[in-house]
């Protein structure tokens, strides 16, 4: 104005003309400042109705959103200049409700907004197109269903689009074409179906598309090598059919490519081999044919190559022979030929080759050896000759060795066992002779030992039951003789024994009923007698063969034998029970079951006076904390009463032990979901239509529980727990028949048995492995500094992590855990998971939160390679000062695509952490609730260097 001003004085104005322009510019003003605080107001309004629309819980989450001025409230950003509003973010604070009521027309301005990881459901509404200034749309980890809107396409200054993980279904509508500024593009896990519109090649400025885990159709459109801007092509775990175009050459700028997991077919384009910037390619599981393209490292940058369970014939491509850059190679599960004896350089980055299943003939070279990065070589199930050699000893970051089903010959050389890394050795069905050194006992970290199918002669070396880490063991099918050792019965975490089809004699040795997490066993065709006590203890045993040997007697009561055939007895001298094919056991009767009697009796009654007095101490003692015990039982049950979802539950309540029993069929194994070493679980939809599960206590022939303790230890935990991350407790009976817990049921299961399966593992990406490592952090934080006494869980595990179906992680199974007392110290026995537990309780058994700290740091670490973490965590000395975020960077699970910029942040910041928890002075080892911290920073951090 007061330019104006002196431009009105500087032309000789009259006074009156001077007066009325002023006035006219401060009306205009004062109209523009009405303007914005209308336009806010209307904003505002807009916002409120939303929010209005949604559950109770989230509205709480928005409480600050009251008012006419949004720029203030949580989540709201708006612009300097016309203080409307201009972005909006709100993530992770569980908002539940639809977009339905989001009126998008009365918030034009709007260039960023992002709901992620929230429960939004039903449609994205048509109505979005009315954000035409919008630059990004990021509506990913919802519930959201239907079919993405053609009106999509209006937004045609859109540079970022992120719908992943959500419901949404139908065909991916060809308007897409139309959002010429997009660099993003990611729909991801969802349940698309139909082809890709080849309008997608109109989109000339993209530069990453993730279009991985649908069910996406059809041949891949040759439109698609229009993008010359493209650096990241993930089409992986959909159902496309025929085979590559070549235009995919045309892809100069690419550095990722995956088409893992579809039906694709045909031979390679030639084509593809002019993408000299590439450092992942991924081909496997489809159905190609032909040679793989043999100039595939023609670049030079080439890190990851997967080609596996295809059908590709001829040698393996000249240009990997000096592919310096690579570091994992699989080639497994094709035709593939050619002597390969000598084929590789030494390629001082490879960390992991499989080669397993192919038709390649020659010798094992000492080369091998020479890898120094070597973690994983895989050439079983090949057409290999000659020894093992000496010299692969110096691979010394071995872990992996997989040289099975092969023609293998001669000893296993002395030299293997200074591989003080290898967790997996399976040399199993070759010709392998000469003695099982006793020197075996130096690979303290050995998981998986299968020598099985070979000559192997001698005694089996007792040495074996100094391998801590062993869960399974096959020595079947050999020549082994004499009696089993029992030293075998300390490999207490064993779950798969196998020494059948061996010279074996002698009777079952007694220790190995200490192993109480065997799961099979194989004693079939040896010549074994005497009878089965051994096996009395072993509740956690699910399937066994003791046939053709020489054992007898009654079968033990346990349910494996309970549920047992024929087939698995067979061919034995005297066995007997109630299975169809055996001789029912005799009964005690007559003069020799009374003469017996008489016996026991002689021999009780001078004892009888003593006992019965001493009974009578230790019964006062027994019922004063008895009563002691009910009043504390009496009170969890009203806790329970007042909280859980049965309305009529109680204590061992008739009403509610009925409802379980006749849901489960009395416990029939076609409900079972999970056996463990404490009780097996069931699956039991009760007549409210309610799904739960059911843990239910093994049992011992006397009728009691297995392990009251235990059974005690999760009611009380649980009662005091309540977290978003950890199971609930819905309720619980002590019966004299059956004693179970009865939690909520999560529908994806145990998470160690999510990473096994190929497919869940890659649908479990990058950000879901990212949320479930935070949800467990935030979960142990809460144990540990919310709980009061401090809860420590001690057997942190991938079996112990449950998610639902929305990948949300629960940590369950607290038959372990243990209140802290602060005021004494807490020394118990040990408990836990072998792999997981801290390595101070191998020469201390006090317990602290710093136990479940560690056992967090290996749990991460499993979630991000996608297998446990191995000799990352199995040294016992100065583990984390060993490691760097960048080694362990190389190990990520390679059944996902390598994760990019935002999340690649996340896992890193991850990877740090992790070093932190596995710090061998428990002293130094960080806080969960300073990891949940940092972690939840690590989110923050990324979305500031996405603004700036």
């Amino acid at each position: 104005m007061l330019f104006i001003f002196s431009m009105l004085l500087s032309m000789k104005l009259k006074p009156f003309w001077v007066l009325l322009v002023m006035h006219f510019g401060a009306f205009a003003m004062a109209s523009a400042a009405n303007h914005d605080v209308a336009s806010s107001e209307i904003e505002a309004n807009a916002l409120l109705k939303w929010k209005a629309s949604l559950d109770n819980h989230s509205q709480a989450s928005l409480s600050s959103w009251s008012g006419n001025n949004p720029c203030n409230w949580f989540g709201i950003a708006c612009d300097d200049g016309s203080n409307s509003v201009s972005n909006i973010t709100i993530t992770r604070v569980g908002l539940k409700g639809t977009l339905q009521s989001f009126n998008f027309s009365l918030l034009p301005n709007i260039v960023g907004l992002n709901v992620s990881y929230n429960f939004l459901y039903g449609s994205i509404p048509p109505q979005i197109e009315a954000l035409s200034n919008l630059k990004s749309l990021d509506l990913s980890s919802n519930k959201l269903s239907g079919r993405i809107p053609n009106t999509i396409g209006q937004l045609s200054k859109l540079l970022h689009l992120n719908f992943s993980s959500n419901g949404l279904s139908d065909s991916i509508p060809s308007e897409v074409g139309n959002l010429h500024s997009l660099l993003t593009f990611d729909i991801y896990d969802n349940n698309l179906s139909g082809s890709i519109p080849p309008s997608i090649g109109d989109m000339l400025n993209l530069q990453s598309i993730h279009l991985f885990n649908n069910k996406l159709s059809g041949s891949i459109p040759s439109s698609i090598g229009n993008l010359s801007n493209l650096t990241m092509l993930s089409l992986s775990s959909n159902k496309l059919n025929g085979s590559i175009p070549p235009s995919v050459g045309n892809l100069q700028k690419a550095k990722v490519i995956c088409f893992i997991g579809n039906e694709l077919s045909g031979e390679v384009p030639k084509e593809m081999e002019k993408l000299i910037d590439l450092e992942c390619l991924q081909l496997a599981d489809n159905h190609f044919v032909g040679q793989i393209p043999q100039n595939v490292c023609l670049g030079g940058k080439l890190e990851y190559f997967t080609a596996g369970n295809n059908s590709f014939t001829g040698p393996i491509p000249e240009s990997l022979r000096k592919c310096y850059t690579l570091k994992r190679l699989r080639l497994q599960q094709n035709f593939l030929t050619g002597d390969i004896t000598n084929f590789f350089d030494v390629l001082p980055n490879l960390n992991y080759i499989d080669l397993s299943d192919n038709n390649f003939h020659g010798q094992l070279s000492p080369q091998w050896g020479r890898f120094r990065s070597l973690t994983s070589l895989m050439i079983s199930e090949n057409n290999l000759t000659g020894v093992i050699p000496p010299e692969l000893g110096g691979a010394s970051k071995l872990q992996i060795l997989h040289l099975f089903s092969n023609h293998l010959t001669g000893n296993i050389p002395q030299e293997l066992f200074h591989l003080t890394s290898l967790f997996d050795l399976l040399i199993n069905n070759n010709n392998l002779s000469g003695n099982l050194p006793i020197q075996i006992s130096s690979l303290q970290q050995l998981k998986y030992l299968e020598i099985g199918s070979n000559d192997f002669t001698g005694l089996i070396p007792n040495q074996l039951g100094d391998l801590p880490s062993l869960l399974i063991l096959n020595l079947g099918r050999n020549k082994f003789e004499g009696s089993i050792p029992s030293e075998l019965g300390s490999l207490e975490y064993l779950s798969s024994l196998d020494l059948s089809g061996n010279l074996l004699s002698g009777t079952i040795p007694s220790t190995l009923g200490g192993m109480k997490g065997l799961e099979k066993i194989n004693l079939s065709h040896n010549d074994l007698s005497g009878g089965l006590s051994s096996f009395d203890d072993m509740v956690s045993l699910t399937s066994f063969d003791i046939s053709y040997n020489q054992l007898e007697g009654p079968l033990p009561d346990i349910q494996a034998f309970q549920n047992a055939t024929i087939e698995s007895l067979r061919n034995n001298k005297g066995l007997c029970g109630k299975i169809n094919g055996l001789e029912p056991c005799p009964t005690l009767r007559g003069k020799s079951h009374n003469h017996m009697t008489r016996k026991i009796l002689v021999a009780v009654l001078p004892l009888t006076l003593a006992i019965l007095m001493l009974a009578s101490f230790v019964f006062g003692v027994w019922y004063y904390l008895r009563q002691t015990s009910k009043k504390e039982q009496d009170r969890s049950t009203s806790l329970l009463r007042s909280q859980g979802i049965f309305p009529t539950w109680n204590f061992g309540g008739k009403f509610m032990f009925e409802n379980i029993v006749e849901a489960t069929e009395y416990f029939d194994d076609k409900y079972l979901i999970g056996v463990g070493g404490q009780g097996s679980v069931y699956k039991a939809m009760l007549p409210t239509g309610e799904v739960v599960a059911v843990k239910k206590l093994h049992s011992v022939p006397n009728g009691e529980m297995l392990n009251l303790k235990a059974f005690e230890s999760e009611i009380h935990a649980l009662t005091e727990i309540r977290h978003r991350n950890i199971v609930k407790l819905h309720g619980f009976c002590s019966h004299s028949q059956y004693s179970f817990l009865v939690c909520e049921f999560l529908e994806k299961g145990d998470l160690k048995k999510i990473l096994k399966d190929d497919e869940q593992a890659i649908a479990f990406d990058w950000s879901k492995r990212v949320n479930v490592v935070k949800d467990v952090a935030n979960a142990l934080c809460y144990m540990h500094h919310d709980c009061s006494p401090p809860i420590i869980h001690r057997d942190v595990s991938s079996k112990n992590v449950l998610l639902d179906s929305d990948h949300v992680a629960h940590v369950s199974d607290f038959g372990t855990a243990k209140f802290l007392n602060p005021n004494s110290s807490n020394w118990t026995s040990f408990v836990g998971t072998f792999g997981y537990a801290a390595p101070e309780l191998a020469y201390t058994m006090e317990v602290n939160e710093k136990c479940d700290v560690y056992s967090f740091g290996v749990l991460a670490l499993e979630i991000l390679f996608g297998k446990h973490p191995g000799d990352v965590t199995s040294s016992s000395i100065g583990v984390a000062s060993k490691l760097d975020h960048v080694t362990l960077m190389d190990r990520l699970d390679e059944r996902l695509p390598c994760p990019t910029s935002p999340i690649v942040v996340e896992v890193v910041s991850i990877l740090k952490i992790v070093i932190s928890c596995l710090i061998e002075s428990p002293r130094s080892r960080p806080t969960m609730e300073y990891v949940a911290k940092e972690l939840a920073m690590s989110k923050s951090s990324i979305f500031n260097a996405t603004k700036t």
